[in-house]
């Protein structure tokens, strides 16, 4: 294995920092998408919402992440990281705070489709920086421990959810907008954040990369340390016609498929614990249980992704919790203690999955397309995460707790299957190394193994 200086270097307290910063996105996005489903209690009967109505609001912010991500991934490609890095979020704060004054349902739609673009479009921009800056060893728990935030994010929004239902009939108008609080604290800290050299030396801008080298790596750092990667003027277009089309297929629907019954159980968890006998108060508690479990698989996996591997992960971690969810489906009246049972089974065993949303993508594609590639794999994943998200309330009305968790079973188990045929390994590998095609002319033949 050959030495890099970026790839192999030890983790700093810069690396942690830019960890941390790049986390609040995903936190932002846990909150925003899960206190959604608290806040629902008193909004849909204040603002005399139907079931359909309901649906859209709650899957307003995901359509928005579909734009976002898509505009985002192409802007920090074209533009840089750094730029962008603070101009979303701060977007996302002027959004929330507006939600407090919404006063019907297309005026809340509006600014939760605004919050969502402002949420995806932070995807491909922190998590190719991130990964740009990380050495390998660190790559897949560093980006993986994006995804522990977003849980955390969520978990937070349950607990300032269900303090602020106590405020009043305007409880709900506080928790949509209490998420410009974290923003703001975010964006305050990422200033400063240097740009990706990787970036700034495939633009040309080769004294600037040298400096970030320097600020970063130490005063023996420089230019000639970074590593060749291939470049082609590579745009979407290109994407789809090279080998990494096949690449891009995969990430986007093995990540439909990890986040498609995730959303839907976050924006209508006490609905679905209320159809399983779950109610009131317990059907919060139990999602805020649910949500700690959520984030001890994160954990879990974010320990042994390097020993385990990405593709053995990712399988495993579909194939077993759709199990969980396929027996939810057959035993829809079961005592309360074996339906969190089931659900902690599935919060736990889908962390593999899920931690492997925002390494995967880095991994896989060069620096002159990642930004790009990142944002239309979250993009495409997000219409049906956001479709999803709509026909839940519709699935329990027309096909019962028993038929929506057969649907979110098969997509689980679809994951499964998908990966067995396309899953990669890219352990140990610079990112050079995991983002070349194995069959061009002077790359490795083992940047990608498959089935």
């Amino acid at each position: 294995m050959t030495e890099h200086v970026l790839d192999d270097a030890p983790l700093s307290r810069f690396h942690k920092k830019l960890a941390l910063y790049s986390s609040g996105g995903p936190f932002l996005d846990g909150y925003v998408l899960s206190i959604i489903g608290v806040a629902m209690v008193q909004i849909a009967p204040q603002l005399h919402l139907s079931v359909s109505a309901q649906g859209l609001i709650g899957a307003s912010a995901l359509i928005g992440i579909v734009l976002g991500a898509f505009a985002g991934g192409y802007l920090t490609d074209r533009f840089g990281r750094q730029a962008l890095y603070t101009i979303d979020l701060i977007a996302l704060i002027v959004w929330s705070v507006a939600q407090f004054w919404a006063t019907d349902p297309v005026w809340l739609f509006v600014l939760r489709l605004l919050i969502g673009i402002a949420v995806g479009a932070d995807y491909p921009i922190a998590t190719s920086l991130l990964a740009e800056f990380t050495p390998r060893r660190y790559r897949g728990p560093l980006l993986g421990g994006l995804t522990v935030m977003w849980f955390f994010g969520a978990a937070v929004a349950y607990i300032v959810g269900e303090a602020l239902l106590s405020v009043g009939d305007d409880g709900w108008r506080w928790m949509l907008a209490s998420a410009a609080l974290p923003a703001t604290v975010i964006v305050l800290l990422r200033l400063g954040t240097p740009e990706s050299p990787r970036w700034l030396a495939g633009k040309g801008r080769t004294q600037e990369a040298e400096a970030v080298l320097k600020q970063v790596y130490g005063p023996g750092a420089g230019i000639d340390d970074l590593p060749t990667e291939d470049s082609e003027n590579l745009d979407f277009k290109a994407i789809l016609r090279s080998g990494y089309g096949k690449r891009m297929l995969y990430i986007t629907v093995f990540w439909t498929c990890s986040v498609v019954p995730l959303f839907a159980i976050y924006a209508f968890g006490p609905a679905i614990l209320g159809a399983l006998n779950l109610v009131g108060s317990l059907a919060h508690l139990g999602s805020a249980l649910i949500t700690v479990m959520f984030l001890v698989g994160c954990v879990v996996a974010l320990l042994t992704i390097n020993r385990l591997g990405r593709r053995p992960m990712v399988i495993h971690s579909f194939l077993w919790s759709g199990l969980a969810l396929l027996l939810h489906g057959f035993f829809p009246g079961a005592p309360a203690v074996v339906i969190m049972v089931l659900f902690a089974a599935y919060a736990v065993i889908i962390g593999g999955a899920q931690i492997l949303q925002w390494v995967y993508p880095n991994e896989l594609f060069p620096t002159e397309i990642r930004g790009s590639a990142v944002g239309v794999a979250s993009s495409l994943s997000r219409i049906g995460a956001a479709v999803g998200t709509y026909l839940v309330p519709l699935a329990l009305t027309g096909w019962g707790i028993g038929g929506t968790m057969f649907a979110a079973a098969a997509i689980s188990l679809l994951g499964a299957v998908v990966s067995v045929f396309w899953a990669p390994e890219t352990r140990g590998l610079a990112l050079h190394e995991s983002a070349a095609l194995p069959d061009r002319p002077g790359t490795t033949s083992s940047t990608v193994g498959s089935a």
